[in-house]
């Protein structure tokens, strides 16, 4: 008999800061309807000042741990492709500010967006190996879009953290260990050649992520043919989304396999299969390898027909490029809410962000050829308490501190 396993707790830290597209789009001079309707994105996240990739983090997996829960974790993967230090890993700080056991073996993972489902996979495969009984493992992505400001995709990029506890009680999502499908190949589609440089090609990547899609469903039927049938062996499907809009796109090339190619049709079965895991992806823009995991909390947090048992489709891609497909039981549980108390909403020039302890503010404006858009940077003591907050460098080393 199989052991279950699966994921146990799942939680999400989207930053401090929140930009409406459509104060975004009317400051370009863009309809807002293209971003609404196409792209699916009614806000995006921002980072200020005090934020990066480990702040958030740690932010994201402190409310979900117990004292008992750390006490059990063996095992922490910190998926990334925005890394703060060309040696030192986060897992290391993330080691360190959530206070787990100096016996906890921990990495830093890069692939992308896919790093932090490739993580997932790992865990499940170390958890089941039976070397760590009652052990648990500690799975995290965080990421955060670079110097894109005035570009054409600053409209869907975003940040964000995702933590998830691994473990053999799944009470959010039990792995059906076996069913899966991967499709590898290089392509050059998006890059980071430098921490301060993210560009790329999007149509490549577009194409890469859809190429990816039917290869990682073809090597699926083929471990799994009695799923030829996917619209009846999938209850739902959720899609890694680098824009909300994504997953429509992927959820028509799934059906279009099955022989369901006319427009109503394919609607219909969107809406009733997948548009539920965009709710979250929609306020906070593209989140990198986070999405997936963000688009099963929207799931379960929003779709009230989802029932325990249901088995859910999830595919996950990542540039470069590697995509994978799996089917899981979903145990239905409440998720965590999405936003933390606390998040400022960023305004247009001329307005202010609502907040009564502030004693003073910067201000930064994000400038095209055409318009700019203000958002105040709060000092970080105007932060809700309790979150690890970024103080600054000091010979070439990261400071943090507890707001």
């Amino acid at each position: 008999m199989r052991p279950r396993i699966g994921i146990e707790k799942l939680g999400a830290y989207p930053g401090s800061l929140v930009l409406p597209m459509r104060a975004l789009f009317e400051a370009r001079g863009h309809d807002y309807t293209q971003i609404r309707d196409v792209m699916m994105i009614d806000e995006r996240s921002v980072n200020p000042g005090w934020e990066d990739p480990v702040t958030m983090v740690v932010n994201a997996a402190k409310p979900l741990l117990t004292d008992a829960d750390r006490e059990r974790i063996g095992l922490l993967i910190v998926a990334s492709e925005s890394g703060v230090d060309q040696e030192k890993p986060i897992s290391t700080w993330v080691q360190r500010y959530l206070g787990l056991s100096s016996g906890v073996r921990n990495i830093e993972v890069k692939h992308a967006c896919y790093g932090s489902t490739a993580s997932l996979q790992l865990a499940a495969g170390w958890i089941a190996s039976g070397v760590a009984p009652g052990e648990a493992a500690l799975v995290i992505n965080t990421d955060q879009s670079r110097m894109h400001l005035g570009k054409p995709w600053e409209y869907v990029l975003g940040a964000a953290a995702v933590a998830v506890l691994v473990s053999d009680t799944p009470k959010v999502l039990e792995i059906e260990l076996g069913a899966y499908g991967v499709h590898t190949n290089e392509v050059s589609d998006l890059t980071r050649p430098t921490p301060h440089v993210e560009t790329g090609n999007s149509e490549t990547s577009l194409l890469s992520y859809l190429d990816g899609l039917e290869g990682a469903l073809d090597d699926y039927l083929r471990r799994r043919p009695e799923a030829a049938d996917l619209d009846g062996h999938f209850a739902r499907n959720i899609y890694h989304l680098p824009f909300g809009g994504m997953g429509y796109r992927a959820h028509k090339a799934v059906l279009r396999r099955g022989g369901t190619s006319g427009r109503d049709e394919v609607r219909e079965d969107f809406a009733r299969k997948t548009l539920h895991s965009l709710a979250f992806v929609r306020r906070m823009g593209g989140t990198y390898g986070a999405s997936t995991f963000l688009a099963l909390m929207a799931l379960i947090d929003t779709d009230a027909d989802l029932r325990a048992g249901d088995r859910v489709g999830i595919f996950s891609y990542g540039s470069g490029s590697c995509a994978s497909c799996g089917a899981d039981w979903s145990v239905r549980k409440r998720a965590k809410p999405c936003a933390p108390p606390g998040c400022r909403r960023c305004s247009t020039p001329g307005a202010r962000c609502p907040s009564p302890s502030m004693k003073r503010s910067r201000r930064r404006a994000l400038r095209s050829s055409t318009a700019a858009i203000t958002i105040p940077i709060w000092p970080p003591l105007a932060v809700k308490k309790g979150l690890l907050v970024f103080r600054g460098m000091r010979e070439f080393y990261r400071q943090y501190g507890w707001s």
